[in-house]
């Protein structure tokens, strides 16, 4: 059963929101705080990630998008705004291309039709199988934050790599295998839905080159830089909530 928690006012549109790998629902706290009067909101944890358990066998970036759609029609929801950041965003793209009669607006942040190789995905996981997540989560600061942010906000970095260090490593390494075969460059221009791309300036994982390529191909599509690194809905909260409600309620 996909692990799932509702905030926000009953009555108005929905908004959810779909975790980075390595993290939990919990990346979105300040979200849920900031728009709890204005929507309706969902967010859930990604398979394998927080208390959703993983699959036995091989996951993909497929299976993590019917994800969503189960969780939608166990609830009964029928359209939703949809945010997701990096591993959540390749899954939003994905929603964009397969389930647009369930999206209304999309928001897709600090990702890219391909994140990666799959090589570099297929190694990560084989390492996190054989060793855990302490090699990963030794990096994890410097890949998901700018110097800055470590040095001003040291308590904040340290609890979210100290979360992905005790995460579950098989279900992030079935993550990666996901994360390895997704290849979306073909297909993002099927996307009809309103989007807007948010990219981190600092980014080296999916950078603001990426979010160019995807603001090219997704017809309408609008994109905000923010002074972030990969993460940035934590990273650069007030800016990516100013943002996002500019996109989400005009």
């Amino acid at each position: 059963m996909t692990a799932y928690q509702i905030d926000g006012q009953p009555g108005k549109p929905w908004l959810m929101f779909s975790n980075s790998l390595g993290t939990d629902m919990s990346m979105w706290d300040a979200q849920v705080a900031f728009f709890k009067d204005d929507f309706h909101i969902l967010r859930y944890d990604t398979r394998g990630h927080g208390g959703s358990p993983a699959l036995a066998g091989p996951t993909t970036l497929a299976t993590l998008g019917q994800d969503v759609l189960s969780l939608l029609d166990q609830l009964e929801i029928e359209r939703v705004h949809f945010c997701g950041l990096s591993m959540g965003g390749a899954i939003a793209q994905w929603l964009g291309i397969h389930l647009p009669q369930r999206l209304d607006k999309l928001v897709i942040a600090n990702s890219a039709p391909r994140i990666g190789t799959p090589q570099g995905w297929q190694e990560r996981a084989a390492q996190v199988r054989a060793a855990g997540l302490n090699g990963v989560a030794d990096g994890a600061a410097s890949r998901w934050f700018t110097p800055a942010f470590i040095a001003h906000e040291p308590q904040r970095v340290v609890a979210l790599v100290a979360a992905l260090r005790n995460a579950d490593a098989p279900g992030y390494a079935n993550c990666c295998d996901a994360l390895a075969g997704a290849d979306l460059r073909a297909e993002i221009s099927q996307i009809a839905a309103a989007t807007l791309l948010i990219a981190g300036a600092s980014d080296p994982v999916t950078t603001v080159a990426d979010a160019t390529a995807m603001l090219a191909h997704i017809q309408g599509s609008a994109l905000v830089t923010l002074e972030a690194s990969h993460i940035s809905n934590i990273e650069a909260e007030a800016a990516f909530n100013k943002a996002l409600r500019k996109f989400l309620l005009n």
